[in-house]
């Protein structure tokens, strides 16, 4: 079983350590018997999209977002061609911002990619904060954190669902508490922040079942259990919860 991971802007859009969710998703995959290949690419670079089996990018400052768009906006089509065929995309801080239909920009909004259908507007406010988040993908709750200042409308089409029915700590997408994130398919995107699969392992079981469905491998029954990283969690959750 071989894949391919491809970090973009790994130099640039890393701002709070953002580097290590790759790091331990390919020590998941590997411990599952995966042999990995992680590929980067610059701003400077053509993304090897066509070999990519799992696509991050992490958060950057306002300079580099805009910088990191510009970059893809060129490779836009072969970014969602990967997409169509199946890659799984996650996209974490403010990368998030750049798959909708448009972001914050110097006179307002400006145009992203397109290639999800909701639109994020600058708000005057920063929200830092610690993050408890729900899904329905998978029974645990999220431990994280957020730092944004800006807010996401969904589309009301149907098409677009947050990644995140709901938070019981932090801000979600337009109002305290409310819905967060956004998902579609094999497309994953949050404001949350930093190393996200560190702090939360069925996070990263979720994503490794998802990659072994996309490459049509059997499931394994059990998926590894790195040392110690249940308990850090157990601890990060009680701790939020108690503040919370």
């Amino acid at each position: 079983m071989e894949l391919t991971i491809l970090h973009l802007y790994p130099d640039c859009m890393s701002l709070y350590g953002e580097y290590a969710n790759v790091a331990v998703l390919r020590r998941h995959l590997e411990a599952a018997g995966v042999s990995v290949t992680v590929e980067t690419a610059l701003f400077e670079d053509a993304p090897p999209f066509e070999r990519a089996d799992f696509i991050y990018m992490g958060a950057g400052t306002e300079r580099t977002q805009k910088a990191a768009l510009a970059a893809l906006l060129p490779h836009k089509e072969a970014l969602k061609a990967a997409i169509d065929r199946g890659a799984v995309l996650l996209f974490t801080g403010n990368a998030m911002e750049l798959l909708g239909g448009s972001m914050p920009g110097a006179d307002g909004r400006q145009p992203a990619l397109g290639l999800a259908g909701f639109l994020t507007e600058g708000e005057d406010r920063r929200d830092p904060g610690d993050v408890i988040a729900h899904t329905a993908l998978w029974d645990s709750p999220v431990v994280g954190f957020m730092n944004k200042c800006s807010r996401t409308i969904m589309a009301d089409d149907g098409d677009d669902a947050p990644l995140f029915e709901r938070l019981s700590l932090g801000m979600g997408n337009q109002r305290e508490k409310g819905p967060e994130g956004y998902v579609s398919g094999n497309v994953l995107a949050t404001h949350l922040t930093g190393p996200i699969l560190v702090k939360n392992p069925d996070f990263t079981d979720f994503l490794i079942r998802r990659i072994f469905e996309v490459k049509g491998w059997d499931q394994p029954e059990k998926l590894p259990v790195l040392p110690y990283e249940r308990e850090a969690y157990a601890v990060t959750l009680k701790e939020l919860a108690g503040g919370g």
